[in-house]
């Protein structure tokens, strides 16, 4: 297929994954509807168990999006006004969000520029620098696996246990992602605390709505966590702490059943495109791009990194992707503006320049298309237009 023959490139098509598994998730949601059985039930429980079973863990609690699992992992470890909470500067919201709408106070971290993680010596240095007092307000870390590869756990999780801290992952874009901790391979979620996930449609793993999932082996979390997700109310009308309506609904558990099988399968096609995009890259000798570093790959891991987002570092970011929109090709910036530098988190002090790496990020980042169905003639329209651009600029 020639090149100029492809018309446009979406960002994301849901409608390509939808077309093989439609009658499948046509069926199961039928099932729901006929069943009249609206809010939790055996739909639910069945999501949960295998959500558990697939990740590795003892426990897994199915709740309303990615951003409950958040706040609800923060309810359950008692999170008060007035706490700390470690995290990036540099996320999607509501990793900040869920941390001040309890009160508490985020604490920001810069992140590592090749993984763009949050950087584990710039939270020991964070830590360090915290007085006595400031210290004992330190409650939790919220480590985000962004853009679908995790976090450098193992520091992390050091310096959390030196201080005596939980860590919720935020794995919201990289369910099954793979890490090597102590040697045995874990996948994102299970490596701290309490691990978020969401299935907002546009993630890996993605419903046909908000839909989300907490995962823990700590039982005691786990049953707080499923308390606190009907109004801690352990038996009906009988509240015996605050939670909130937090609960999956079973529409979104059985389409996310019937697609979990195919999970792995799109994240290989993900890689594959991304491993063509890089190449093609350097075909073309696009050295002023720098393409995400998958930096287990090495470790042997088969979901070293799952690409939620191709994430490439580009000058001229802007004008680079105004050039793709005007030829087409949807690109998107994930995300323009560090928390540190929102209105919403002045009242916190941090001065323009406190966080570098999360700062240059924010200028440079552009996702290029990265979805299964991709075919190769489109990735080399993309490649082509993002050549093109450089030679004029």
């Amino acid at each position: 297929m020639e090149n100029q023959k492809i018309q446009s490139v979406p960002l994301l098509d849901l409608k390509a994954q939808l077309s093989d598994l439609r009658e499948d998730i046509v069926q199961a949601v039928t099932e729901v509807i006929d069943s009249t059985q609206y809010i939790m039930g055996p739909k639910v429980l069945a999501l949960e168990s295998v959500i558990a079973d697939y990740t590795g863990v003892s426990h897994a609690i199915g709740v309303s999006s990615g951003t409950d699992a958040l706040l609800l992992s923060l309810m359950a470890l008692d999170i008060q006004p007035g706490d700390l909470v470690i995290t990036t500067d540099f996320s999607f919201f509501a990793t900040a969000g869920v941390i001040a709408r309890l009160n508490a106070r985020p604490v920001f971290v810069d992140i590592d520029p090749v993984t763009f993680n949050l950087d584990p010596e710039h939270l020991e240095h964070v830590l360090k620098t915290m007085s006595e007092e400031e210290q004992k307000k330190v409650k939790a870390i919220i480590a985000v696996h962004l853009y679908g590869q995790c976090a450098d756990m193992s520091s992390i999780i050091s310096i959390a246990e030196r201080y005596h801290l939980p860590v919720i992952e935020d794995a919201a874009q990289a369910i099954g992602a793979e890490y090597m901790m102590k040697g045995e391979k874990k996948r994102a979620g299970t490596l701290g605390t309490i691990g978020c996930f969401s299935f907002f449609p546009s993630k890996n793993l993605g419903g046909v709505g908000d839909a989300g999932m907490i995962v823990t082996n700590d039982e005691q979390l786990a049953d707080q966590l499923r308390l606190r997700r009907i109004h801690g109310a352990k038996s009906e009308y009988w509240h015996e702490v605050i939670g909130g309506n937090f609960r999956i609904d079973p529409i979104q558990a059985v389409v996310l059943a019937v697609k979990l099988p195919h999970l792995d399968s799109w994240h290989q096609a993900r890689q594959q495109n991304a491993e063509h995009y890089t190449a093609l890259f350097e075909k073309k000798g696009l050295g002023q791009i720098i393409p995400p570093q998958p930096v287990y790959k090495a470790q042997g891991l088969s979901n070293y990194h799952i690409y939620n987002q191709y994430m490439i570092r580009a000058p001229q970011r802007d004008e680079l992707q105004k050039f793709l929109t005007q030829h087409q090709i949807a690109a998107r910036v994930y995300y323009p503006i560090p928390f540190h530098r929102l209105e919403c988190f002045q009242s916190l002090g941090y001065p323009a320049d406190a966080f570098p790496a999360s700062e240059q990020a924010s200028q440079e980042v552009l996702a290029l298309p990265i979805y299964p169905e991709l075919t190769d003639a489109m990735q080399e329209y993309v490649v082509e237009k993002i050549a093109e651009f450089y030679r004029n600029n």
